[in-house]
């Protein structure tokens, strides 16, 4: 099993105090403590400035979850925002969390119970948007299949049928799919996924020995997609999963990555 303190909570953020504020009060309030928080900020103005965030960072400390804000500027792209936070990691867990999303009080305890039981390269919860939570979408969710006993490795590619479980993650999809299973008899149900978004926990040593993101250099400042790489990665040599019902909800605000042209796949695995 893994306690809390095995664990260190990346989050990159950029020019999002409001945001980030109510992400830092979603950890703050997790039922267990001992975590270290790391925060990457990339904002026009230093984030650490906005009282909203300060006084969340104050709090997380407070209870037992110090927080290191580094400021990292000029920006390279999001791929190098998060190899630097893997490089200031020191624990055997990581997790990666968005700037906007707010955890329910146990997705960390349930988080660090599916590592511990699962042992695979990483766990996640995709994120509900609440915002679509009447949009059912019954033709997404078909390529929906649970992991039952053991993860295993999986290579999935955009010619895979297994690349077709992105669109689990759409919209509430998250949500309907949860309602659909119903009830786990551990609280929690592992299930097969392309990649998750948002909030993944990774074994460091896993993701360290699949190359991490050290692709930035690979790649154009303006990209998108370096989270799918690095997960197909660790997937292929470890295996993951995401984790039903998801206790991350996603805040729906714009997107900070807006010119998507880049896509890390084409120059990570179309280009070897």
């Amino acid at each position: 099993m893994f306690a809390p303190s095995d664990l260190d909570v990346l989050i990159p953020t950029r020019d999002r105090s409001g945001a980030l504020a109510v992400t830092l009060s979603g950890l703050a309030a997790q039922t267990v403590a001992g975590f270290r928080v790391v925060i990457s900020d990339q904002s026009g103005s230093p984030v650490g400035e906005d009282p909203l965030v300060a006084a969340a960072t104050r709090i997380l400390s407070h209870r037992g979850r110090p927080v290191e804000l580094h400021r990292h500027v000029p920006p390279l792209g999001m791929a190098e925002q998060r190899a630097f936070l893997l490089d200031r990691a020191d624990r055997r867990l990581v997790l990666y969390l968005d700037d906007d999303v707010w955890l329910e009080p146990d997705a960390v305890e349930v988080l660090l119970a599916a590592m511990g039981r699962l042992r695979c390269g990483f766990v996640g919860f995709a994120l509900h948007g609440l915002s679509h939570r009447d949009d059912v979408r019954p033709h997404e969710l078909s390529p929906y299949e649970a992991w039952n006993g053991e993860v295993r490795p999986e290579r999935v590619r955009r010619e895979t049928p297994a690349w077709r479980r992105y669109t689990l993650h759409n919209a509430a999809n998250p949500l309907h799919l949860a309602e659909r299973i119903g009830d786990a008899d551990r609280g929690w149900q592992p299930y097969k996924v392309a990649w998750i978004g948002g909030c993944v926990l990774y074994d460091r040593t896993r993701l360290t020995a699949c190359g991490g993101f050290d692709f930035w250099r690979r790649v154009p400042p303006r990209h998108a997609g370096e989270d799918v790489v690095a997960q197909l990665r660790v997937m292929e040599r470890y295996g993951g999963a995401g984790l039903l019902p998801s206790r991350a909800y996603h805040l729906e605000l714009p997107t900070t990555v807006t010119d998507r042209r880049a896509e890390c796949y084409d120059y990570v695995f179309e280009a070897s």
